[in-house]
């Protein structure tokens, strides 16, 4: 065990022991030099070599981590071979597991458990989309700590794995008794993301019932036989997540986090009048699209008619009385003909991006759109079939989240969305602005996850050169005063925030005026001379405005 008040590796001070495990420690600790608090998980080598995980699993699988970031996550900073040891530095969490909760004061309000339900699903969401895809297999109320603010974060890493396609079934069963799924204790294949959805299922059980399914008898009933007030909807999402065959599973984060944003609308009462309202417009549908099948000519006037069916959705949303009519006409439009990428981009474009805000419930709704199917492909699968129009849309999501989700922007999944663009087929300034964005997008997760031990720099120079290359050109008439003002108004705040870091690296006080002068320039020759500006482009320039003589201060100061 590590001495309290040793200093490991030169920098981390012991500062006291906050949690022990089967064959590990967890200390506070206190990183000196840049004044910072972290825990380390220390696992004895001896111990490990007494259970199925051996050392050189517990290097590859923590290295993997290392590379990840997002907010549910602890970050992963430091590895250390010690002695007979192995040390794991990672964020320290403030707050108390979930499990500490239901011990404590019972079953927890089902509203809460839902909201930290939402979230599993987005973190393990993340960790899937990964390549090749990361399976945690050990989900439980234990490993998810709860902070002050509400958040929840999942911890203790130690039976993670990546999945394999290659493999039959996995090399190490392993997971919690009760809560893992079958296919962990072999024999049923390997592991993959619907085994994280069981578990994810048996977790939420515990938690609104109060019964720990890794306890005696260890079954797992209907949530409303324990408690009749619980929701009928929520009791379906968690039996559907715990079905012993995977296939019968949901299939992915996404479609259980749907489902939970949507689990009031599960009960019987309300699918029986859905499936009036959608049997009407899809009976429709297909008896038009039957009529004309038979020969190679009828199917060319079915093509006719979905395509005339899909413009007339498009005309409706056009000039739908509401937002919430424009959707639906748009919706619908996608489900006549998933194909032409129109009806996605006018749906990101004039309805999720009306408000200038794309929020978590609209990323929400739009994954679930994609993953719906047609025949044996998802819309995403077959709007993906034509790599221009994929590109497009991927460029269109990309913008949306890098500007506008939840107001302030996701840098995480912008890169994801703006990497599918630059796969494909776009103009160049597009994709030259895709591939920028990606990069200056990458540049930001790093930014979060280098310098916290105050050990390493991120290439603040490289980081600016794109940012320079990004706001060069007319991109109002590449693109649109939107996103040239965005772009602009991105260079004048990262001179705000990281001037002192650009001048280290050697970019000089007058390269930064330069690009303000530039900036101001464009502002006044390709936006200014329009006469129709929109409210939007006006509230934008004068974002601008203020971030340029901000920028100008910054600079100041530095000479």
């Amino acid at each position: 065990m590590l001495e309290i008040g040793s200093v490991i590796d030169k920098k981390y001070k012991i500062l006291n022991k906050i949690g022990q495990g089967g064959m590990s420690v967890v200390y506070l600790a206190m990183n000196e030099r840049a004044n910072k608090q972290w825990a380390i998980k220390e696992i004895r080598k001896d111990a490990a070599a007494a259970s199925e995980i051996n050392m050189a699993s517990i290097k590859t699988e923590t290295e993997m981590l290392k590379n990840l970031s997002h907010p549910n996550l602890p970050s992963i900073v430091d590895i250390i071979d010690h002695e007979d040891s192995i040390l794991i530095v990672m964020d320290y969490v403030e707050g108390n597991t979930l499990s500490k909760a239901v011990n404590e004061l019972g079953p927890q309000p089902q509203e809460y458990v839902i909201e930290w339900a939402k979230q599993l699903c987005d973190v393990l969401g993340y960790l899937h989309s990964q390549n090749p895809p990361i399976i945690y297999r050990d989900l439980k109320p234990g490993n998810i700590m709860l902070k002050p603010d509400g958040t929840i974060v999942l911890i203790d890493f130690g039976t993670a794995r990546q999945y394999k396609e290659e493999n039959l079934e996995d090399t190490t069963c392993l997971g919690t008794r009760g809560y893992a799924a079958p296919e962990q204790f072999g024999g049923h294949g390997q592991t993959d993301a619907r085994t994280d959805i069981y578990c994810l299922g048996t977790t939420i059980y515990h938690l609104v019932t109060g019964k720990n399914p890794s306890e005696p008898p260890y079954e797992i009933r209907n949530i409303r036989y324990w408690n009749e007030s619980l929701s009928k909807g929520l009791e379906q999402i968690v039996a559907k997540c715990t079905q012993l065959d995977p296939e019968k599973r949901y299939q992915s984060c996404n479609e259980v986090l749907y489902a939970l944003e949507h689990y009031d609308e599960l009960d019987e009462t309300y699918r029986r009048k859905e499936k009036v309202k959608l049997g009407v417009f899809f009976t429709t549908a297909f008896l038009t699209l039957a009529a004309a099948i038979g020969s190679f000519s009828c199917y060319s006037y079915a093509k006719h008619v979905q395509q005339v069916n899909h413009d007339k959705l498009l005309e409706v949303a056009s000039r739908g009385i509401t937002e919430a009519d424009s959707k639906e006409a748009l919706i619908n439009s996608i489900a006549v003909f998933p194909s032409q990428v129109d009806s996605y981009i006018n749906l990101i474009d004039n309805v999720y991006l009306a408000d200038e805000n794309f929020s978590a419930d609209e990323a929400a709704e739009l994954r679930e759109i994609l993953i719906r199917t047609s025949g044996k492909s998802t819309y995403e699968q077959i709007l993906a079939q034509d790599a221009d129009s994929y590109s497009l849309f991927a460029y269109r999501l990309g913008l949306a989240y890098y500007y506008s989700y939840e107001g302030e922007g996701n840098k995480q999944q912008s890169a994801y969305w703006f990497k599918k663009a630059a796969e494909g087929n776009l103009n160049p300034n597009q994709m030259e602005r895709a591939k920028r964005l990606g990069a200056i997008a990458e540049y930001y997760v790093n930014l979060g996850a280098v310098d916290k031990t105050g050990d390493s720099e991120v290439t603040y120079k490289n980081y600016w050169d794109d940012l320079v290359a990004l706001c060069k050109g007319n991109i109002t008439e590449s693109d649109n005063a939107n996103t040239a003002l965005a772009i602009y108004k991105e260079m004048a705040s990262q001179i705000c925030v990281s001037a002192n870091q650009f001048k280290k690296a050697g970019v000089s006080t007058s390269d930064m005026q330069l690009q303000l002068m530039n900036i101001e320039k464009h502002v006044k020759e390709d936006i200014d001379t329009a006469s129709d500006k929109s409210e939007r482009v006006v509230e934008l320039e004068q974002e601008l405005a203020t971030n340029v003589e901000k920028a100008k201060q910054t600079i100041s100061m530095l000479e």
